[in-house]
């Protein structure tokens, strides 16, 4: 249903290591090479099982050895415990294989183009028009690996950027619309071009957002992402690791 390198990146992360399953449908992973800014991070799937992966020092922190019998809910518990806080999730949509080649297929809309530092005065002024909180949150870029734009008349009312996330081929979406702007299809029609890039590019783009952000969910749905599962960091990290 999805790439191999979807599949196989999350597979790296929560299937290697000392790895076994615990109750109800959670799986834990004691990963020796985890990085040390990332202690443990947690996977829920659309199924409602649950991955976790934690590092050597992390796992000592909160008192789990390889066998240990655990739930999703008291793993949760000894996080709590132990002063480990998650941060806030994002929900990840992938394109399947069907909608990568449908995605691939597709047309680019006249009001859609590839952005570059020759619009550096459009994109400053996009910025300046845009609420704070929205660019923080949705990290667009002129800088980026790859720059869409959407266009009413000849005003920048959209962005998408895309930039390799974490190592791997997979291209971490961001979009923002202007806010006297959205209800027009804009945002989906820039994640589906920037997305067709991505895999004319040998990448799997990768889409993010908050649970609670319901425009967002159906921006991903729009452009033809499938739901893969909600993504837990933890932000700090344990004593000594």
């Amino acid at each position: 249903m999805f790439s191999p390198t979807i599949t196989t990146f999350w597979d790296a992360t929560f299937a290697t290591g000392d790895t076994w399953d615990g109750a109800e449908g959670f799986t834990l992973a004691i990963h020796p090479d985890r990085d040390p800014l990332r202690p443990v991070e947690v996977l829920t799937y659309p199924d409602g099982t649950v991955a976790a992966a934690v590092s050597p020092a992390a796992a000592a922190a909160l008192g789990i050895s390889a066998g240990t019998s655990l739930d999703a809910v008291s793993f949760r518990e000894r996080l709590s415990s132990a002063g480990l806080v998650l941060h806030d999730p994002d929900c990840l949509f992938y394109v399947t294989d069907e909608a990568a080649s449908v995605l691939s297929r597709g047309t680019t809309p006249d009001h859609v183009r590839q952005l570059t530092s020759a619009d550096a005065a459009l994109f400053s002024r996009f910025q300046s028009n845009a609420p704070a909180d929205d660019l923080e949150e949705a990290y667009v870029e002129l800088d980026h690996w790859s720059v869409v734009g959407g266009f009413v008349d000849d005003e920048l009312a959209c962005v998408a950027s895309a930039y390799p996330w974490r190592g791997a081929a997979l291209a971490d979406i961001g979009v923002l619309t202007l806010p006297g702007f959205r209800g027009r299809g804009l945002a989906r029609d820039v994640v589906r071009s920037i997305g067709c890039t991505a895999l004319a590019q040998g990448l799997s783009p990768q889409y993010r957002c908050q649970p609670a952000n319901t425009g967002s969910r159906a921006v991903a749905a729009a452009a033809g992402f499938t739901y893969f599962g909600q993504w837990e960091l933890v932000v700090d990290t344990p004593s000594g690791d």
